[in-house]
């Protein structure tokens, strides 16, 4: 019998995908205990105002561009078919259903750690997941006040957000080794 791949899942709107993203997902990979990392793309986060987000099908492009050649990323669309808003333990079940060969593990900051009883069956999700936290900068964990299924990643803090890359995009700033190459490309053309 063969032992179950562990898939980390690594949801966000990626309102782009950028090299903080792609470099803490590799060393995901690389450094702890996960055999791929599928980039899931959120329609809509429940928590987050949606004013700001490139379109979909978008956003879901960059991802795929910025992982090619790279065989433990996968882009994926899943969240896109099911019933919105997107609640991550919807997500997860129906991953399970859907991929029984797989474990999966729920890749996540600390920054969202702090904010995980306002998530929706949260109890749930630390029940019948593991799931990885990695480092934000201002929200430190105690990793003895973990559950069993929660484990802190060792990853290096990669200070950039989204946010910040939109922001610089809107100001004309050339901030092309902040995103892979390829993405960026494609989002000047889009510009």
């Amino acid at each position: 019998m063969t032992s179950k791949r562990k898939i980390g899942i690594f949801s966000g709107s990626f309102n782009p995908i950028h090299i903080g993203h792609l470099a803490l997902a590799n060393y995901i990979c690389e450094f702890e205990d996960i055999d791929e990392v599928w980039f899931m793309v959120t329609p809509h986060n429940p928590i987050k105002q949606t004013s700001e987000l490139m379109n979909d099908e978008f956003r879901l492009e960059l991802v795929k561009l910025s992982i090619e050649g790279y065989h433990k990323f996968k882009a994926s669309d899943f969240e896109f078919k099911l019933p919105k808003p997107s609640y991550t333990i919807n997500t997860l079940n129906e991953l399970r259903k859907h991929y029984p060969e797989n474990d999966f593990c729920l890749i996540i900051g600390s920054d969202n750690w702090h904010l995980f009883p306002r998530w929706k069956q949260w109890e749930d999700i630390i029940a019948h997941y593991s799931i990885m936290i990695y480092p934000r900068p201002g929200y430190d964990i105690d990793e003895s006040t973990l559950p069993d299924s929660v484990k802190l990643s060792k990853a290096p803090i990669f200070d950039i957000s989204s946010t910040f890359i939109r922001n610089a995009l809107k100001k004309g700033k050339d901030i092309r080794y902040l995103l892979h190459p390829n993405a960026y490309k494609t989002i000047e053309e889009w510009l």
